[in-house]
């Protein structure tokens, strides 16, 4: 491919070659760049970007814009549509669903706070999965008016690499070529069918994914839901409260296995009392059809079961987004979960690539992907040596009651070595708590006991996802017990079970029975 710039000596024959200049076939044939010379030219900026980010979830939409608020010419390569995965089918349709399903227990349970509410309380399906569009849409659009407030251009199509700096981008039998100084791979991840026998199809013979589940055609009377991840136990909520009857299994002793045994215990226990049919240490053994719907062979240990469905929801599973980008092909290294990076600049083992969330296949978080684009970029733009810090990672499951988990579990602390100490406080002692109906859960502490450092907070209960950040806080800047439980938390809020389980790990809770 000719560059930019490039002036190549053209074929001459016939008198008038000649009768040519020795000097000038000289010079014609020095304009020639060497290689090195072409990368020196690019290196001077003949590029159509500076950086090429290729995805616009949550990833790759905050690493452009901030990319571009580095004085960075900023391109965005994405396949389908902008937000990616968690905008449009994750994060936000999801907790559009958990909002509608909130709202509707709230006004079925109103009496217990003397609200009186007039006529039957029901579903209208359609109008709550037409305000989950709009939500996207008006999400989606945000994005698109954020690229274009900071000059960013948006190019739609699917991007494979002809080499380091260069890409084609193929849309609808179009190509275009796109050259670039560096990149960022921020492709995000996708669902997949799990081999579980007899188990064929997808969304026409009602096995559907999490993607499914968001645009869901209807409310489905029986469900199987494999995997009590965020996923399963999210849309478990959702269903149950629309009326669907649940069977959740989950192959782990306790539901969310990625965060501390005692949420997951207490979650089982809040989910089968809202009449979830919680089952862990299960799994799905096989499935055979059942007219329009499916049976469902459930193992757990010994014992054996069979429930008959309408739909079965694989709530696990996903995989990155690699492939047919030609990747390996310019040297980007790639293992079982997707993108290997070198260290935690999340450079790529070609130096001016760079890769961030699903696609590195490490923490599997729109938050870590934002966070991590905006490092990745910084690096590229700036040429500095910025490292992600995984220590304080916020996780967040949208159930209600919520659960959120920051730092190391009571079981990661022990494995690690640490002499531990716990504090605990539940918040039906609470007046808020009671004042709003909200009593459920609990806040649990996890700290080192020689100096008090805290090394994780855990929680499950009313608004305890927002609540969470001020134990990642006290994380990060390595706080001990007494810091926390010496600041003074207002009353009354739910906060004061977190000061309530600070001042328990002391030894001296105030409201402990």
């Amino acid at each position: 491919m000719q560059e930019q710039g490039e002036s190549p000596v053209q074929p001459h024959s016939g008198p008038a070659a000649v009768a040519a200049p020795i000097e000038t076939l000289i010079q014609q044939i020095s304009s020639i760049p060497a290689p090195e010379e072409k990368e020196q030219q690019m290196a001077d900026g003949n590029f159509d970007a500076d950086l090429v980010v290729i995805g616009a979830g949550p990833g790759g939409y905050v690493a452009a814009i901030r990319a571009a608020q580095l004085g960075a010419k900023v391109v965005v390569v994405e396949k389908e549509f902008l937000g990616g995965t968690c905008l449009n089918w994750g994060c936000i349709p999801s907790k559009a669903l958990i909002g509608s399903a909130e709202r509707l227990n709230h006004a079925k349970h109103a009496k217990a706070l003397g609200v009186n509410v007039a006529g039957d309380v029901s579903l209208d399906f359609d109008a709550t999965m037409k305000r989950k569009d709009k939500i996207v849409l008006a999400q989606r659009g945000g994005v698109g008016m954020l690229f274009k407030k900071n000059g960013i251009r948006h190019v739609e199509g699917f991007a494979s690499f002809v080499d380091a700096h260069t890409l084609e981008v193929e849309k609808d039998g179009k190509k275009e070529k796109l050259t670039a100084k560096n990149f960022i791979l921020a492709m995000g991840s996708s669902v997949i069918h799990l081999p579980i026998p007899g188990l064929e199809g997808g969304r026409d013979q009602n096995v559907w994914t999490s993607d499914d589940a968001v645009t869901m055609p209807f409310v489905p009377k029986r469900v199987a839901i494999l995997g009590g991840g965020a996923v399963g136990c999210e849309f478990s909520y959702v269903l149950n409260a629309f009326g669907s009857e649940v069977h959740l299994v989950e192959m782990m002793p306790s539901l969310i296995p990625m965060m501390d045994s005692d949420l997951g215990a207490e979650l089982g226990k809040l989910m089968n009392r809202q009449g979830v049919k919680v089952k862990t240490g299960a799994t799905i053994d096989k499935c055979e059809r059942s007219g329009e719907g499916w049976k469902v062979h459930i193992k757990k240990g010994t014992e054996a079961e069979v429930v008959e469905v309408d739909v079965v929801l694989l709530g696990v599973g996903r995989k990155a987004n690699t492939e047919g980008m030609n990747l390996e092909k310019i040297g980007v290294q790639l293992h079982r979960r997707g993108v290997q990076v070198v260290d935690d600049t999340l450079r790529t083992h070609v130096p001016n690539i760079w890769a961030i969330g699903d696609v590195t296949g490490r923490i599997q978080l729109a938050h870590v992907a934002s966070h991590e684009g905006i490092v990745a970029v910084t690096n590229a733009v700036t040429g500095s040596n910025k490292a992600v810090d995984y220590k304080v990672v916020p996780n967040c499951v949208y159930t209600i009651p919520e659960v959120s988990s920051v730092g190391l579990t009571e079981g990661e602390a022990k494995e690690k070595g640490y002499d531990v100490v716990i504090g605990k406080a539940n918040f039906r002692i609470f007046g808020k708590a009671m004042a709003i109906g909200e009593q459920d859960g609990f806040v649990k502490v996890v700290a080192e006991r020689k100096y008090g450092e805290v090394l994780g907070v855990h929680m499950i209960g009313p608004h305890v996802t927002d609540m969470i950040h001020e134990a990642a806080v006290a994380i990060k800047l390595e706080a001990t017990i007494d810091s926390i439980a010496e600041t003074i938390h207002a009353h009354p809020t739910l906060a004061e079970a977190v000061l309530e389980a600070f001042e328990d790990a002391q030894g001296h809770a105030i409201h402990k029975m």
